[in-house]
């Protein structure tokens, strides 16, 4: 894969100097694996590893290259970390996240002294009444929950025309690959805190591409996992049929640890009630050897879009072919073209209903339906729609109750192209175990004017989301090269409850990839790097 001798030769510079040392240390980009041998030799506090992190986001996320990726720090994460750490010894049955800081999205609740506001200055009166389920799984996994990150608000269901990354709380987040580039969908903020080193590992949500494409454009990797498989309650809510929350980290085997953690049933959320069938230790599928004897199809159909994208793919695919996997090229996808006929109409009746009812549990806001969030944005347009509209919102409103023929309609035959007519047909034609599709080509610059420059299918940019998302099957996107110092990524997806499938395929491909690299916060492509704040 693409080495890029030029910045890497930058970064040792910069790396050598007192001021980049101090703004870098090795527990910033540490994995989950090795920062919990530090902790168990004593080397490493879950405290003074907290300390870091906030240190960190204090002088590169608030000051510095100023990203704008974490909206709030948890007060009490210190305490927290101090407590799990005068329990480390006692504790005999410890999982992979004890101890380890976790950043969250902004749209999933926290039952503590932080808000949860999905970036809208509407719903700042007061925090939520309680963890989430997911939240729930990982205090008692012993997760130090560090803060919440910056989102493009209410996950881009509110206009067609907005930048991702930004919201009326938090501003726009950056890109720490080049500041002047969009990190990419609604999960922006945890993508760009990971890739940054700002945290090890953060949850993101996807309704479609918000996990992807900032994990590929962030060069992370991200798992969106099986719908069902992780629970959405106490998650501001977009679309009932197409939502569900996911690991974003650095490497594949952070990410699976995660997965673990946060997969199970939760009696809050009726979707996940075959959950703790399928649920299991992710990280058993961590195998160097995982390509070996894999049947993966390519969809060139979803290729094409942009060039350095395609370059990438053709290198992923020379090395699975290297280490044993069995590639069909190309694959015909059944009914690609026809998904966006379907999806919005989906998406604007879910949305109407399931943010009703989400409002509904959080006490102490003076915002009760959709169509006091329409009222309040007219409100506080200055503020809240300085750019961008609210469009998307108006036309939810405008519709009716699930009931209506339209939506039963458009739901079920979203669910039957996108699956078994779509991506079960593809897999079966050919024997397969995944398919494959670049994630994203570079990214493009942040466009508050115009806004984002590329949606899922899109022939700007590219994004290989929507068959995964709309069907609530599972994929996972891993860094795969570099064009012009931004990363690119390759997605494998697959049928339901797949994840151990994807998992290994993505580790093997990564342990001989080598694809990740980090920031070095240019200013522009081909600029200059910012430094951190002193």
């Amino acid at each position: 894969m693409l080495r890029r001798p030029l910045v890497l030769a930058v970064l040792a510079l910069l790396t050598s100097s007192p001021l980049m040392a101090a703004e870098a240390p090795d527990d910033a980009f540490a994995s989950v694996a090795t920062l919990q041998q530090h902790m168990d030799a004593g080397t490493l506090t879950s405290r003074a590893l907290a300390q870091q992190f906030l240190d960190r986001i204090r002088r590169i996320d608030q000051s510095g290259p100023t990203l704008k990726a974490v909206l709030e720090t948890n007060p009490d994460a210190l305490q927290i970390a101090q407590k799990l750490d005068s329990q480390r010894k006692r504790t005999k049955r410890r999982g992979p996240l004890y101890g380890i800081p976790v950043l969250l999205k902004d749209n999933i609740d926290t039952g503590d002294r932080m808000l949860t506001t999905a970036g809208s200055l509407a719903m700042m009166d007061a925090p939520a009444p309680r963890d989430a389920g997911l939240v729930e799984r990982l205090r008692s996994h012993g997760a130090v929950i560090l803060g919440k990150t910056n989102l493009s608000e209410w996950a881009n269901i509110r206009s067609n025309h907005a930048s991702s990354g930004w919201s009326g709380r938090g501003g726009q987040t950056r890109n720490p690959y080049a500041l002047d580039r969009n990190p990419c969908g609604s999960s922006a903020g945890s993508g760009a805190a990971v890739a940054a080193g700002l945290v090890t590992v953060a949850i993101g949500t996807e309704t479609d591409g918000s996990i992807i494409c900032p994990a590929a454009a962030n060069g992370i990797v991200g798992i969106k996992p099986t719908l069902g498989l992780v629970s959405r309650s106490g998650i501001v809510p977009i679309s009932h049929s197409q939502d569900t929350a996911g690991p974003m980290a650095r490497n594949v085997a952070d990410a699976a640890a995660l997965l673990s953690v946060i997969a199970g049933t939760d009696p809050r959320d009726p979707a996940t009630v075959e959950a703790d069938r399928h649920a299991t230790d992710y990280t058993r599928f961590l195998n160097a050897d995982g390509l070996r004897g894999k049947r993966i199809g390519v969809v060139r159909e979803m290729a094409g879009a942009e060039p350095n994208a395609d370059r990438v793919l053709d290198e992923s695919i020379a090395l699975m072919k290297a280490q044993g996997a069995i590639i069909v090229d190309p694959v015909d996808l059944p009914h690609l073209k026809e998904l966006g006929d379907t999806e919005l109409t989906v998406l604007l009746y879910d949305f109407k209903h399931d943010i009703n009812t989400y409002l509904a549990t959080r006490t102490g806001l003076k915002v009760k339906t959709l169509a006091d969030l329409i009222a309040f944005n007219q409100r506080e347009a200055e503020r809240e729609m300085p750019w961008f509209g609210q469009e998307l919102f108006e036309q939810a409103q405008a519709k009716g109750a699930l009931s209506d023929e339209a939506y039963m309609s458009a739901l079920a035959k979203s669910k039957q192209i996108s699956g078994p007519d779509g991506i079960d047909a593809a897999l079966k034609a050919h024997h397969l175990d995944a398919l494959l599709a670049p994630s994203w080509g570079p990214t493009f610059v942040t466009d508050p004017v115009l806004g984002d420059h590329v949606v899922s299918g899109d022939p700007t940019v590219g994004g290989a989301s929507q068959p995964a998302a709309m069907a609530g099957y599972p994929s996972i996107t891993v860094p795969a090269g570099f064009a012009h110092d931004l990363p690119v990524g390759i997605v494998m997806f697959g049928t339901r409850w797949s994840e151990p499938t994807l998992i290994s395929i993505a580790y093997g491909f990564e342990q001989h990839a080598k694809a990740w690299q980090p920031p070095t916060f240019l200013d522009t492509v081909g600029g200059m790097p910012v430094p951190p704040a002193p």
